[in-house]
């Protein structure tokens, strides 16, 4: 009798991190270290095109440094503890564990799942309609507004439902998630993005909006007939509500029920009003979440089903559940700082690496350079996953580069946009992808397994939009 092989897995994000890690010691001791010099453009500062240079200071990197230098062994904890509240890396790790501990006190309430299950009971089934509404919505926020890590909440939400409703994991991050980023990578008015590339490019804000436009229905229209499909492929039938011996319910909705989710669905109303009409970002939408999860925690305690401990509990077990994708953002981001930061005026081997790549690029025709600028913009976001800092540092470059090869400054916003965005639905330094898959407990080897063609999918189609601009020209 021949023995089943036991199925090979993806290697642990935090495996790939560390090996890559090491990679980049050694490229650190190899690579000369360079940098740009920036000038103030309104109230923004930008690189100088043809003012980089190497540096042969300040960027030794030994095995183990002291006195808070930057070493190879050193680097998971100034990664853990680099940037500020506002974002980069301790403000999402914050923002992680803080939303993971609130949303454990609320769903410890039961609240969530008996709506769901009373729900059901009462219209038997939802169709795909609902799936459909979320992938538009959340496209919408992330072409509007540049939604992101908002999304880590929202898996939260939403991941008990879809499971209720027969769907898994995979499909809570694909209409949530996947969504913002097709719509942060195709929109027309992002202002963290497109506006921000088109400022330092020096062409009209917001202009080029109905190719931007048709291009978001199209990758839009791609993501939501995957999603369906999948979802489709995967769907088991709805759990439905179990019944007592007498035909009741035996975990019937009652008016505790009614309440907690009256203040949760108040407190998302909250959250969506913030970030539309006041900007708040992780600080304001942590804190957020944190009131909620306490409103609901002491609607249950007055309700007395659960008691102060129960909430105590509740809320380290969500914390500890999102731990790993904490840890994983630490990590990456120390990985950056291994190679220097994402600084332009300081010593890095990044720097370094988009100095020649932007004059490699420039050998080449006019439709395979507009390629290899969206292929570059791609591979760069794997060290920086921020849109405005990644516009930050490669549009100087970018800018002049699209003159030189004979294609429009607009065209290469272009390959910004769709190299930035697209690639964040894999790449595993995105601290928001982390937050999400951390938040409905998948692995980042088996979400890869899942989505890699779907992530092929979009990078050919991103291809043909690059040719098509160049042929259109784009402008």
């Amino acid at each position: 009798m021949s023995q089943v092989q036991p199925r090979v897995r993806m290697p642990d994000a935090l495996v790939i991190l560390f090996f890559i890690t090491l990679i980049a010691g050694l490229v650190a001791w190899w690579v000369p270290a360079g940098s740009f010099t920036t000038e103030k453009v309104g109230e923004r500062e930008v690189v100088i095109a043809d003012s980089f240079e190497y540096r042969s200071d300040g960027f030794a990197r030994p095995l183990f440094a002291e006195g808070g230098e930057m070493g190879l062994a050193n680097a998971p904890f100034e990664g853990l503890v680099a940037g500020s509240k506002w974002g980069s890396a301790v403000g999402v790790i914050a923002f992680i564990l803080l939303v993971g501990g609130s949303f454990g006190m609320i769903l410890r309430t039961k609240a969530i799942e008996n709506g769901i299950l009373a729900l059901i009971q009462r219209t038997q089934k939802l169709d795909q309609v609902f799936l459909v509404l979320m992938f538009l919505l959340f496209s919408l926020g992330g072409a509007i507004f540049g939604m992101g890590e908002e999304a880590i909440a929202f898996c939260l939400v939403l991941l008990p439902v879809l499971r209720t409703l027969g769907y898994d994991a995979v499909t809570t991050v694909l209409i949530t998630y996947v969504a913002t980023q097709i719509g942060f990578a195709t929109s027309w008015m992002n202002p963290f993005s497109v506006a921000i590339a088109q400022g330092i490019a020096d062409v009209p804000l917001l202009s080029g909006a109905g190719y931007r436009g048709l291009l978001w229905v199209v990758f839009t229209g791609f993501g939501l007939f995957f999603t369906l499909r999948y979802a489709k492929r995967i769907r088991v039938p709805a759990e439905q509500p179990q019944r007592a011996a007498d035909g009741a319910l035996a975990n019937p909705y009652n008016g505790v029920d009614s309440a907690i989710l009256c203040a949760f669905v108040a407190g998302l109303v909250w959250v969506i009003w913030g970030v539309t009409t006041r900007a708040y970002y992780i600080p304001e939408i942590a804190t957020q979440f944190l009131v909620m999860g306490l409103v609901c925690g002491i609607i249950a305690l007055i309700g007395r089903r659960l008691t102060a401990n129960d909430l105590a509990d509740a809320f380290k077990e969500g914390a500890k559940d999102l731990l790993p994708a904490a840890l994983i953002v630490g990590f990456a981001k120390g990985l950056v700082l291994l190679l220097g930061g994402d600084d332009p005026t300081a010593p890095s081997v990044l720097n370094t690496i988009l100095h020649h790549a932007s004059g490699f690029i420039g050998d080449f025709s006019t439709a395979v350079s507009a390629v290899l600028m969206l292929v570059f913009q791609s591979v760069f976001n794997f060290f920086i996953a921020s849109g405005s800092g990644q516009a930050a540092l490669t549009m100087p470059l970018m800018a002049p580069l699209a003159d030189l090869v004979g294609v429009t400054r607009q065209v290469a916003v272009l390959a910004f946009q769709l190299g930035d965005g697209l690639t964040n639905i894999i790449i595993p330094t995105s601290a928001s992808l982390i937050g999400c898959l951390g938040a409905v407990k998948l692995d980042w080897g088996d979400w890869v397994r899942t989505i890699w063609r779907f992530q092929l999918g979009l990078l050919l189609l991103s291809v043909l939009a690059m040719l098509i601009a160049v042929w259109i020209g784009f402008n």
